[in-house]
């Protein structure tokens, strides 16, 4: 038994990285025990990228001892102890089984899964439980039902603009800076190879991280992803450099270019920040603040700045709202009836399309790939091939470093495979071959022909397309935004329409 008793259990998630966190604000040093868990079931319960894992945890391990600085007491248990926690719910056992607590205490956590698993707590453990909510977002889950309430269509620019009034970013009085809402028709150009096109900025391991690598590599040995090299912040001063290196070498052209893909460039003029926002080392609002102060100065045009904070507080709020206003079946939705198991390829990367396989190297490489390669690449070809969503879901899910389920889901679910029925966006982001070549160099060097639309060396995307539009056209016909590509449809010959099907259907049986 410990000399002293009765004091409080604070369950610190490695999502939560964030010393202001709400349950840490119930508690003064001294009064409490900071829990903190290299659980099992976190590290298996979707195949993670092994970048993600060794993220996480070192993160975690950094975060423990800067608490432990200031005076807190810790309760660390690492995934490479004799004897490992298999879940949250195991060390909280444990640690009533070894001390004396009043309470158990934790900030709300990201994901439906675990927040059942917490409330479950209530009935099981003979000490009350209190759960706070997230306030590190700028939306609570109240205001998000007010604003939907009532609405047909839960369109995110609406949203968007409300959250510039009350956070006052990119405001002149109460009118948008520039006369504006939104600069994303000017946020569309293709980018060419640059030699001075900015790096990433890159943090060398430190000793604990180096020993995170090592464990990863250990347990997860047939992990996906490469583990190494290994270049990610793991602390709070980390990141904010990383917020310094973006705001100095690549927001100036990130608006322009944000729509762009190259072969051989992962990163362009992106920040990467949404890995350390997602996990709590950097705060969202102020990384709006430095973003915005940036542009006031002169040193980012308006188009960068506002690209940048709709992501923030429009895009990633929005998908938040969305997440914990639809409850967990959401993740289960499959309006368009999708049923064809996800392709090895998106494992592997081996597939003779060239932007696939750029995209699906470069996440098996980096655990990243930026929002067009996202929901124009991967996105678009799961959905036009008829891909189970939920398969869709589970694979973002897994491979990339900043996937929590309450992002991730909506923007894959919603945006990406249209499976909510149009909840979320307004029509399905289909495209043929044309939009990649539009925006990026894949096809120059693709063993297909994005310009041939229907031969047997044709872009899969072309006949896909179609085909997609084709056998869903009970469905999305009435939608209309897509009212003027059925009238293309429809004037078609009906040879060619069947060519479209027949050469769809071959590239669907190599699958």
């Amino acid at each position: 038994m410990k000399e002293y008793v009765m004091t409080d259990l604070v369950l610190v998630l490695g999502d939560q990285l964030s010393p202001d966190l709400a349950s840490l604000r119930q508690t003064a040093p001294g009064e409490a025990d900071i829990l903190m868990v290299e659980a099992i079931s976190e590290t298996g319960y979707v195949w993670h990228h092994r970048k993600k894992i060794a993220l996480v945890l070192s993160a975690m391990r950094h975060f423990a001892a800067e608490l432990e600085a200031t005076g807190r007491r810790v309760v660390y248990h690492r995934l490479d102890q004799a004897r490992p926690c298999t879940s949250f719910t195991d060390a909280v056992e444990r640690a009533l089984a070894e001390g004396a607590y009043k309470r158990i205490i934790l900030t709300e956590p990201g994901e439906w899964r675990l927040r059942k698993e917490f409330e479950g707590w209530r009935d099981r453990f003979d000490v009350p439980v209190m759960i706070v909510e997230d306030d590190r977002f700028i939306c609570s889950h109240d205001r998000f039902h007010r604003w939907a309430e009532g609405r047909k269509q839960l369109r995110m620019e609406y949203f968007y603009r409300e959250m510039r009034r009350e956070t006052d970013l990119l405001m002149d009085g109460d009118k948008p800076a520039g006369g504006r809402w939104n600069y994303d028709a000017d946020n569309r150009k293709p980018a060419d190879a640059d030699l001075f096109m900015p790096r990433p900025h890159a943090v060398e391991p430190d000793a604990v991280t180096q020993s995170v690598i090592a464990l990863v590599a250990s347990r997860f040995p047939d992990g996906f992803g490469d583990i190494e090299p290994f270049r990610f912040a793991v602390t709070r001063v980390g990141a904010e450099a990383a917020l310094d290196h973006f705001i100095d070498t690549a927001l100036a052209d990130f608006g322009h270019y944000q729509d762009a893909m190259l072969a051989g460039e992962a990163f362009l003029y992106h920040s990467l920040l949404s890995a350390y926002i997602n996990i709590g080392l950097l705060d969202p609002l102020a990384v709006c603040h430095r973003v915005e102060a940036a542009w006031r100065a002169g040193r980012a045009p308006l188009n960068a700045a506002e690209g940048f904070i709709r992501q923030i507080i429009g895009w990633r709020e929005y998908v938040r709202g969305i997440y914990w206003r639809e409850g967990p079946d959401y993740v289960r939705r499959n309006a368009l009836k999708a049923t064809r198991p996800l392709p090895e390829f998106y494992w592997t990367g081996e597939t003779d399309m060239a932007c696939l396989a750029a995209t699906i190297d470069q996440t098996r490489r980096e655990a990243y790939a930026h929002h067009i390669q996202r929901l124009m690449v991967t996105g678009t070809f799961a959905m036009i091939a008829g891909i189970d969503p939920h398969a869709v879901h589970e694979w973002y899910l897994a491979v990339y470093i900043d996937a929590f389920e309450w992002v991730e889901a909506p923007n894959v679910i919603g945006m990406s495979q249209f499976a909510d029925g149009g909840l979320l966006a307004s029509k399905p982001y289909a495209a043929s071959g044309a939009y990649i070549d539009r925006m990026s160099d894949y096809c120059s060097g693709c063993r297909f022909n994005v310009k041939d639309k229907t031969g047997p060396d044709s872009c899969p995307f072309n006949s896909l397309y179609w085909d997609f539009l084709d056998r869903n056209a009970d469905t999305l016909r009435g939608n209309p935004r897509l009212g003027p590509v059925y009238r293309n449809w429809d004037r078609m010959s009906d040879d060619k329409r069947q060519a479209y099907r027949d050469r769809a259907r071959d590239v669907l049986d190599t699958l």
